[in-house]
């Protein structure tokens, strides 16, 4: 499997915690970037993908009719894919939108919710209400789109264990077929970074996070999502296959200013800077990119961690076959210091966090990306 990563990197507002790339919505300055978008889909030399997502930014900034246009430039190119999924921002979707954007392929809509609780909405920055979030779920429902899901964040500065568990409550009423939870990041060079610095006291320390996370898995489960990953649920069957494709360490192509690929064993990330990303393509310059080569130790502890994310975790007999190495013998030592803490599961075809390593998956996962 490999997917295709496309980036519209507009918005009609900026939420204070994002530290993606991003800008103001400008109607001339989005349609150079989508001019621009579509010279570098033109110019890459075509192959097989699976799965196409539209993240963001706010890919619904655009027209559902561009969004078409794209889909349809792509499939032309990389498909057909088996999954589309496009990120929405609920307030802006109207009408017959989500109709549209099956007409033009999308099967998968993931709607950004973060909370239901109108003044943990405001916190963070976001301008739609909860009844938004009913009415494009109706909507989509309707239409008969394969999947919708939902994001929301948790640990979010006011809310407490009872208005997390409202937001639960009303997300699963609602009946989506996948649900991701975010913990709150809080990245340098936001307005919740300075926000932070001023008052740490409004932010979550790591156990009452944990208080939140674990409310998020029981709610989850009771309702019947399988936590097939350590942010995301899914009924059977409503799994994201671009997302899952990331976490087997399979190859993925990203389009657009600040998108990401790995092909061939190298990460390249395209320049964050949407000026040099436009001229770069215009003049048919290659897009100035980082790029990093992920070679023995490196490669194999990078899949290791992605893949224990996963509900299914480190397969030994997988990991033998693709990358040469006996797990096990391998990562003796780090496997050893997390068992001895109760932080993973071992049996003779498996690694597994355990319920304790989902609390702590980063320190976890990172284990095994800094042995060596």
């Amino acid at each position: 499997m490999s997917g295709i990563y496309v980036h519209l990197p507009f918005c009609p507002y900026i939420c204070p915690y994002c530290d993606f790339a991003k800008w103001p919505y400008r109607r001339s300055m989005a349609e150079l970037y989508l001019r621009a978008l579509e010279r570098e889909i033109d110019e890459t030399p075509p192959f097989r993908a699976s799965t196409l997502y539209f993240g963001g930014g706010t890919p619904n900034t655009y027209s559902s009719r561009e969004i078409a246009a794209l889909i349809d430039r792509l499939s032309t190119r990389f498909g057909p894919f088996d999954e589309v999924s496009i990120e929405v921002n609920p307030d802006l979707i109207a009408g017959d939108e989500p109709s549209e954007y099956l007409r033009a392929g999308v099967n998968r809509l993931s709607i950004g919710v973060q909370s239901m609780i109108p003044d943990e909405i405001r916190t963070l920055g976001r301008r739609h209400a909860p009844t938004d979030v009913a009415r494009v779920v109706a909507g989509a429902r309707a239409a008969r789109l394969q999947s919708i899901s939902m994001d929301l964040i948790f640990a979010v500065p006011g809310q407490t264990l009872e208005s997390w568990s409202q937001t639960l409550s009303q997300a699963i009423a609602l009946n989506p077929d996948h649900i991701s939870v975010y913990g709150l990041t809080v990245e340098e060079g936001t307005p919740f970074w300075e926000w932070r610095a001023r008052e740490p006291a409004a932010f979550f320390d790591d156990v009452a996070e944990a208080s939140l996370y674990e409310r998020a898995i029981e709610m989850l489960d009771r309702a019947g999502y399988q936590q097939y990953e350590v942010s995301n649920f899914a009924r059977m069957g409503h799994e994201c296959a671009h997302n899952l494709n990331y976490w087997q360490n399979g190859e993925y192509m990203g389009f657009g200013v600040g998108a990401a690929s790995f092909l061939d064993g190298v990460r390249s990330v395209h320049t964050r800077s949407l000026a040099e990303y436009i001229e770069a393509v215009e003049s048919g310059r290659e897009i100035p990119s980082q790029r990093e080569t992920l070679k023995d130790a490196a490669r194999t502890g990078e899949a290791a961690m992605l893949a224990l994310r996963t509900r299914r975790g480190v397969h030994f007999a997988d990991f033998k076959e693709r990358y040469g190495i006996d797990f096990l013998q391998f990562y003796a030592p780090v496997i050893g210091d997390l068992r001895a803490a109760g932080l993973l599961d071992v049996d003779d075809q498996t690694a597994r966090l355990t319920k304790r390593g989902l609390f702590l998956a980063n320190d976890v996962c990172g284990a095994f990306v800094t042995f060596a």
